[in-house]
């Protein structure tokens, strides 16, 4: 049986990859010119760009079982927790309300609330909770009645008197919550997809993660078999409730948890497969990566926020180099934009292997 060690590589190079395709498809040269797989799907439908948040999830939650599996739970715990979901939460609100021009804040009606780093501060809090307080069976029966509420709540409860929609529209309840709630605070005017309501089955994205971490760290023979079926159930699962439920990232619907899920444990399986039951050495840059991975995923966006805000000519520094560096006749607008985004992919993995070898692991 392979090593705990083994099984944590398996995990740091699936978070690896994860960090470097939200990397990539958060910043492409230009957004007017992405290639359809790289962008989210309008509402209903799923994307490759899709399962990449829902996977870091997936993956914070596989990660919870390694921090805490073993772990003697104190007060101390409580607080550790605690303090590490609101830096998360923290680091969040600062990207979204930093300018780089005086008075180095957006005016207060501009700030957005919720964010990535937000939900991911927000789902580790309660997937750690419930992962020290309970077994999993109990954890599987609170993963379920949290999706399936989810759906009833969407479907059945009105919103002002009207029967609510899937759709975006006034009366989709998670998006009418979202303007009550957040108002002006949103990603969007009429909704945002790290909304108040659809943070409840993104908890259920880290649960999955557990239930596969304690699988991991179990003493269950082909570990691999199992996660793919695992994956292959929830894909199944996914897509049937997908007939009701629609499959939606914007609003993190159930059938969306269940089949962003069940990617995570195929692709999990494989890369279990190949370095833990036949010891092929690959993928090193991702391992890289995934042992600083929040760090990466902050100053990606950090810098990113900047290039666009300091200006050269009718542009921004961003649009300057992509037009000066990356634009040619010879060359498709999508091609120029995706190589840029792959440029910036391969800056933060040098920064990622200088980082490695020099064993500088940020812990936030």
């Amino acid at each position: 049986m392979a090593g705990l060690s083994n099984r944590i590589l398996s995990i740091d190079i699936f978070r690896g990859m994860t960090i470097v395709l939200m990397i990539l498809v958060n910043t492409p040269g230009t957004w007017a010119a992405v290639y359809p797989p790289f962008r989210h799907a309008n509402w209903h439908g799923i994307t490759p760009t899709d399962l990449v948040f829902p996977f870091f999830l997936f993956i914070v939650g596989t990660s919870i079982v390694f921090a805490y599996k073993n772990k003697t739970i104190n007060a101390n715990t409580y607080k550790k927790i605690t303090i590490r979901a609101l830096k998360l939460i923290g680091l969040g609100l600062f990207l979204g309300a930093f300018l780089i021009s005086y008075p180095f804040i957006k005016d207060f009606e501009n700030i957005r609330f919720p964010g990535v780093l937000q939900r991911i501060g927000v789902v580790f809090f309660f997937a750690s909770i419930l992962f020290i307080n309970f077994k999993w069976k109990t954890l599987l029966g609170i993963c379920v009645t949290l999706l399936i509420g989810y759906w009833l709540m969407m479907v059945f409860i009105p919103v002002n008197g009207v029967e609510s929609t899937l759709d975006r529209a006034p009366n989709n309840l998670a998006n009418w919550l979202d303007v009550q709630i957040f108002g002006t605070h949103n990603y969007k005017a009429d909704y945002d997809p790290e909304g108040f309501l659809s943070t409840i089955p993104s908890i259920c994205s880290a649960l999955l993660g557990v239930f596969t971490g304690l699988l991991l760290t179990s003493k269950q023979e082909k570990k691999a078999t199992l996660l793919m079926g695992i994956g292959g159930s929830l894909l199944i699962i996914g897509h049937l409730w997908d007939i009701v439920f629609p499959i939606n990232k914007a609003l993190w619907t159930s059938s969306f948890v269940l089949v962003t899920a069940g990617w995570a444990n195929l692709i999990l399986a494989l890369i279990y497969y190949l370095t833990d039951v036949k010891g092929i050495q690959f993928g090193s840059i991702f391992r890289y990566a995934g042992a600083n991975a929040i760090t990466l995923y902050f100053l990606s966006s950090f810098i990113s926020k900047i290039m666009g805000q300091i200006k050269v000519g009718d542009t921004s520094l961003h649009g300057w180099i992509f037009n000066q560096v990356y634009v040619h006749d010879f060359l498709s607008l999508q091609l120029s934009s995706l190589l840029y985004g792959l440029t910036v992919v391969a800056f933060y993995a040098l920064l990622a292997y200088i980082l490695f070898r020099r064993k500088i692991f940020f812990k936030v």
